[in-house]
């Protein structure tokens, strides 16, 4: 129920709306976390991509000159108009023949023209238009309508990078106007609309790290196969060039996502012979996805390079501040992220979860166990450094070196893994789990991050623009980064200290009464006889005692803003001091020294008053359970208050309709409780009250009726 409560509280926190809880089980760990892993891509960036450079190879494009471009993309479709309209009525010109001619295709303009077309033509976005007619209007006129309607155009793809480009051309002249399974349709800067037909598409997959796509021109009948991807996999199928490497490392040290643009032109005859070959490998029952692969990459070689572009993922609302605050609070945060070296340190640097005059330690590639014992040395002799390390070498450390990488890593103030695959994610985690014994937590927002949030001892999900995977198989989902300071500052804080005040009280709760019962028993000379019978013992666990133990759910230690303002507070709780071992074995003597001076306390000061013991014994328990929860109370809240008096209030309700199970009855009637005892178990009893001053004087009671067991206990004296 307190853990329920704590999720509830934090689902309706107005400072992190949108926060959703999805267990019950374990809100106390985010108040001990020690590592934090981290995304990147949509989860310290908004996954919002923004197009910011076109570079050609001898000449680059910035924002501040995609003028240039939309001018250059103008002229060039102005020039195939004309030269289209000289050449008469003739809508089928010869396969080999290009519209523009060798000179023109050498020129700037046509550079650019070709780098956006392919840019326009080489991805799986689709235009969705919102309707402003009827639902139930004629589809065709709508349709016919909504081409010309660009304010009412949206554009869905599996990737943001995707509708960035479009966008990006659509800004430049070129747009893109409607897309079924077989073709698109480009407008023109001039108003022309050109269409495409797709003979086939490749899409993206993580292991090829690319897309392409084969289409044909309706107007010129010419086959081209456009194909787009990762400079590492680029670089081995375009034609030979000086600049691309040298031109990706800039753009990724600028913290842009790059992708190489290239394409090659297929005859008719070249396009058939691929159509065949390809659809024989995909009817194949053997290795079909080998021979599907071995037939696009027949088509992948010695393609013309067009172009690079260069992408920016904006940092979230907010970033700086609170990897700053989860630093100072004594969080370790390891970024893992699938983007190149340059890029992860570029983002590393900028969202300060590397300091600008924090020394970095680049990991060398390594492919065999020397040169990663070697690294190794090296690394080790650098101190307070934060390490990069990219996904190849660190398979091959944690192949041969896998204890001295983890002890090393754990070493540093902030570690960025690039080129992770989701499964080393996940491993990297369960490496932490294993070497270090800390809780950790993995933070993502796409379906690659999954395993990796689930592997962590705390998963939290983003929900972000790739979907709702993560945050549906994280324990907390968050709409921002931002919300994740909040979330372990003030309610992993709270949620940790009320559990362990909860826990220890429900076991103060029990042993207390349990010590009191045995120190009767021993009274009693280990007689089966219960302290507390009936509604007592129901009352106890119930209506006596639980809601003032179940109020300190609602107790604060520390302020709210207190623990935002000094997260150095958050350290403490990693140590676990709030409950181990040493509070247990604090709280047990609590319990049984409270537990025997109760018992003996009312047998000692009230031997008068034998016959009222219960009464007397339960309700010291019962106010020495209020007084306890009061004294640990740090923050009064008025429902606290409230807990305290109804609990009391009811006790003092049920002395007057429960006078039988506090011995009223019993001392009127003369009969001692004997009930479930017999032979030898009444003549202990009887022995008990014998030895006992005030039951010698409650046995000799004139206005008691005589005890059915005082011959028995007159025997026995004589006996003993």
């Amino acid at each position: 129920m307190g853990k329920a409560a704590y999720g509830w509280m934090m689902m309706r926190d107005e400072n992190i709306p949108g926060t959703v809880v999805r267990t019950s089980t374990i809100p106390e760990e985010l108040g001990r976390l020690v590592y934090l892993l981290t995304d990147k891509t949509g989860t310290l960036t908004q996954n919002e991509m923004v197009f910011k450079r076109l570079h050609l190879g001898t000449v680059s494009y910035g924002t501040d000159t995609m003028d240039e471009v939309q001018s250059h993309v103008r002229s060039a479709y102005a020039q195939l108009h004309s030269q289209a309209g000289g050449n008469g009525a003739s809508s089928t010109p010869p396969r080999k023949a290009q519209p523009p001619g060798p000179r023109v295709r050498k020129s700037v303009s046509s550079r650019v023209y070709e780098v956006v077309r392919a840019i326009a033509l080489c991805h799986n976005v689709t235009p969705v238009y919102e309707s402003g007619a009827g639902v139930t209007g004629e589809t065709e006129y709508a349709e016919a309508d909504q081409d010309l309607s660009d304010e009412n155009r949206t554009y869905q793809a599996s990737s943001p990078d995707e509708v960035a480009l479009v966008r990006w051309t659509e800004s430049v002249g070129l747009t893109l106007v409607s897309r079924d399974l077989t073709s698109m349709q480009l407008r023109t800067p001039g108003g022309q609309v050109l269409t495409y037909r797709v003979l086939q598409l490749f899409p993206f997959t993580s292991e090829s790290k690319r897309m392409g796509i084969i289409v044909r021109d309706e107007s010129t009948a010419e086959i081209t196969f456009y194909m787009k991807g990762a400079d590492t996999v680029m670089a081995a199928v375009v034609q030979y060039n000086d600049w691309l490497e040298e031109e990706c490392g800039n753009m990724a040290r600028e913290g842009l996502r790059t992708l190489v643009v290239a394409k090659r032109a297929l005859t008719e005859e070249q396009y058939q012979d691929f159509e065949s070959r390809y659809t024989q490998a995909k009817l194949s029952v053997h290795d079909r996805a080998l021979k599907v692969a071995a037939a696009v990459e027949s088509l992948e070689r010695e393609m013309q390079l067009l172009g690079l572009t260069g992408v920016e993922d904006r940092l979230q609302a907010d970033v700086r501040p609170t990897l700053e605050l989860l630093r100072n609070a004594g969080i370790k945060i390891w970024m893992l992220t699938g983007d190149k070296l340059e890029t992860a340190t570029c983002i590393a640097k900028s969202s300060h979860l590397v300091s600008r005059t924090q020394d970095v330690h680049v990991f060398r590639p390594v492919a065999s166990r020397g040169e990663a014992h070697l690294e190794l040395n090296a690394f080790r002799r650098k101190h307070d450094c934060a390490l990069v390390v990219s996904g190849d070498s660190l398979e091959v450390c944690l192949r041969y070196y896998e204890h001295e990488f983890v002890e090393l890593a754990c070493q540093c103030p902030a570690v960025v893994c690039c080129r992770c695959s989701p499964t080393q994610k996940a491993r990297i985690v369960q490496l932490l789990q294993q070497h270090t014994r800390r809780r950790t937590c993995a933070i993502g927002d796409g379906g690659n991050d999954v395993s990796m949030i689930q592997a962590a001892d705390c998963g939290i999900g983003i929900e972000g623009k790739e979907g709702r995977a993560a945050s549906l198989a994280a324990d907390f989902s968050i709409t921002q980064f931002r919300h994740i300071g909040r979330l372990l500052m003030v309610h992993g804080r709270s949620s940790y200290k009320r559990s362990a005040a909860l826990g220890q009280f429900v076991m103060h709760r029990g042993l207390i009464i349990s010590t009191m019962q045995a120190v009767f028993s021993s009274v009693c000379y280990f007689a089966s006889v219960p302290l507390y019978q009936g509604f007592l013992m129901v009352g106890y666990a119930t209506v006596y005692t639980m809601f003032p133990v179940f109020s300190l759910v609602l107790d604060q230690d520390v302020k709210p803003d207190m623990a935002m303002l000094y997260p150095e507070l958050y350290k403490d709780l990693t140590k676990g001091r709030s409950l181990s071992f040493k509070t247990f074995l604090v709280w047990v003597v609590i319990s049984i020294y409270q537990g025997g001076i109760l018992m003996y306390g009312a047998l000692v000061l009230f031997e008068s008053e034998f016959v009222h013991v219960v009464a007397i014994s339960f309700t010291a328990l019962v106010l020495t359970e209020l007084l306890m929860v009061a004294l640990t109370v740090r923050t009064w809240h008025w429902l606290m208050v409230v807990a305290e008096l109804l609990s009391l209030g009811c006790y003092v309700a049920s002395l007057a309709f429960l006078n039988e199970y506090f011995g009223h009855c019993k001392a009127h009637t003369g009969k001692l409780p004997t009930h479930g005892l017999t032979g030898e178990g009444s003549q202990r009893l009887v022995i008990i009250f014998k030895t006992w001053p005030s039951s010698r004087r409650w046995l000799s009671c004139g206005r008691c009726r005589p005890s059915p067991w005082s011959a028995a206990s007159r025997s026995t004296s004589s006996s003993t």
